[in-house]
């Protein structure tokens, strides 16, 4: 008979959740909490309420040129590498050629190579075959860090989906497209949300790559957040942060609410069985 989990190992497993949870959203209660300060400067724990930075970020204009900017960078990155990244899942799980497993780390590498080393080859490459950074250069680093987690989350649903709903379009008489369209795309759904997510949050937070393949007059928010930081300190920062992490939050929930991720978590388990 297995013996149950000893008492003690259970206290400590749980101990050890806890301060892992407080280390990883005790810097985001921070920034909240600063971003209500009524002090003219970043402190915490917060000098008094006030809403006033969130004012001042929505009636600043390079906050909102910022704003507005980062945003179409995100909303096309994702929409190019959504169709890539779905398009290369698709080929890398339903076919065998040669060659298929060097493709498939060639797709995951940029997720072992440092930001800043990518970002400077990207700036090396663009500057001699191109017009050097630029807004079409910033989009084409972005779709390169985000197409792995597109490629991925894809995979992962497209390996444990049942393939006789696919076999059963085929013996009706749906041509290989018709199956894609209408078998393939729609199970493969939660993973293509999930890529997508993961594509718009990278692309709207990375500064690191941004710094090296931005243009003179392209300046995102992550960009824009540093520059203040390094030449002012006030709340706004904080204020203009705590909008950022509120975007994220939607966007999870709003995964979440349309397309299920536990659904995906459901097809992968069945998919096992």
């Amino acid at each position: 008979m297995v013996a149950g989990t000893p008492t003690l190992a259970k206290a400590i497993a749980a101990a050890l959740v806890a301060v892992t949870i407080v280390y990883m959203l005790a810097p985001l209660l921070v920034v909240i909490g600063a971003s209500f300060s009524t002090s003219s400067y970043l402190v915490f724990p917060p000098e008094g309420f006030s809403l006033k930075w969130y004012q001042k970020v929505l009636d600043t204009p390079s906050y909102l040129r910022a704003g507005w900017l980062s945003l179409r960078i995100a909303v096309l990155v994702t929409l190019i590498t959504v169709t890539i990244g779905t398009a290369a899942a698709i080929a890398l799980t339903r076919f065998r050629f040669p060659g298929r497993e060097p493709l498939q780390a060639l797709f995951l590498s940029p997720l072992i190579l440092p930001a800043i080393i990518f970002g400077i080859g990207m700036l090396v490459l663009f500057s001699r075959y191109a017009d050097g950074p630029s807004l079409m250069a910033l989009v084409a680093g972005h779709v390169v860090i985000t197409l792995p987690y597109v490629v991925r989350t894809v995979s992962a649903v497209l390996v444990g989906m049942d393939k006789a709903t696919e076999e059963a379009a085929r013996v009706m008489g749906a041509n290989r497209w018709q199956r894609y369209w209408y078998v393939v795309l729609p199970q493969a759904l939660p993973g293509i949300g999930a890529g997508a997510f993961f594509a718009f949050n990278i692309s709207f937070d990375d500064a690191v790559v941004a710094i090296f393949l931005r243009g003179p007059d392209t300046e995102t928010l992550p960009i824009l957040i540093y520059t203040q930081i390094e030449f002012s300190s006030d709340p706004s920062v904080a204020a203009v942060s705590t909008l950022m992490i509120l975007i994220t939050v939607g966007m999870i929930v709003a995964v979440e609410r349309f397309l299920g991720l536990k659904l995906l978590t459901d097809r992968r388990a069945a998919g096992r069985g």
